[in-house]
C-alpha cells in the first residue's frame, strides 16, 4: 500500500482528495494535516511515501513544509498541490525537496497516476507546468544577452529586488528582506 498523507488548510478539499485516492486499491490515506506544520510533524511519526502538500497553508507554508519533510524524512516524496502554477513556486518547491508539481485540476485518474508515480521515486509534473518550463528554457538562450544588457541600466537595490523576485519571494517578503517598505519594492518591480 502506498501511504499518503494530504496537507490542504481546506477541509473540504482533504476530504475530496481523499475520497479521490481511497478510490484505488494500492493507495491509503493515513495522515491529513491542516497546515505545513502539522504535515512535518505527521511525516516524522508515521510511515508516510507520498506527502501531497498544498503551497499556501497558514502557520508553516507547503513550500517550508517540504524542506523540512526532505530533511527530516527523506523516504517521503513530496508532491505539490495547489491552485497555483506560477513558474517561481514551482522551482521554489522543487528545490526545497518536492519531487513534483501538480495543480488541483487536475483530474482524479490523474492524481491518483501521480501518487503511483511519486512512491516510485519519479518526478511528477502537471503538463502545463512542464510546458511553462520548456518554453522557459527554450526562450532562455534566447533572451539571455537581451536580459542581462537591461539589468545593466538597473540600479543595484532594483537588481538586488529582481534577484530576490526571481526566487519567487511575494513584495512583503522582499521587503522584509531587504528592509524596505512594499512601496518601495513595488516600485523598483516597476522599474
Amino acid at each position: 500500500m502506498i501511504r499518503v498523507l494530504i496537507a490542504d488548510d481546506e477541509a473540504l478539499m482533504r476530504a475530496g482528495i481523499r475520497l479521490i485516492l481511497e478510490n484505488a486499491e494500492d493507495i491509503e490515506v493515513v495522515a491529513e494535516a491542516g497546515d505545513g506544520r502539522e504535515a512535518v510533524a505527521a511525516c516524522r511519526a508515521r510511515e508516510i511515501d507520498v506527502a501531497l502538500l498544498d503551497i499556501q497553508m497558514p502557520a508553516v507554508d507547503g513550500i517550508a513544509a517540504a524542506e523540512d519533510i526532505a530533511r527530516l524524512s527523506p523516504r517521503t516524496y513530496v508532491v505539490m498541490l495547489t491552485a497555483f502554477g506560477e513558474e517561481a513556486l514551482v522551482t521554489r518547491a522543487l528545490r526545497a525537496g518536492a519531487s513534483g508539481f501538480i495543480l488541483k485540476d487536475t483530474g482524479p485518474a490523474d492524481l491518483i497516476r501521480a501518487v503511483r508515480l511519486a512512491a516510485k521515486g519519479e518526478p511528477v509534473l502537471a503538463p502545463r507546468i512542464t510546458r511553462q518550463l520548456l518554453e522557459r528554457h527554450v526562450r532562455s538562450g534566447r533572451n539571455t544577452e537581451a536580459a542581462l544588457r537591461r539589468t545593466e541600466e538597473l540600479t543595484p537595490a532594483e537588481r538586488d529586488v529582481l534577484r530576490l523576485l526571481g526566487t519567487g519571494l511575494s513584495n512583503a517578503e522582499i521587503a522584509d528582506q531587504l528592509y524596505l517598505s512594499v512601496g518601495t519594492v513595488k516600485a523598483h518591480i516597476s522599474r
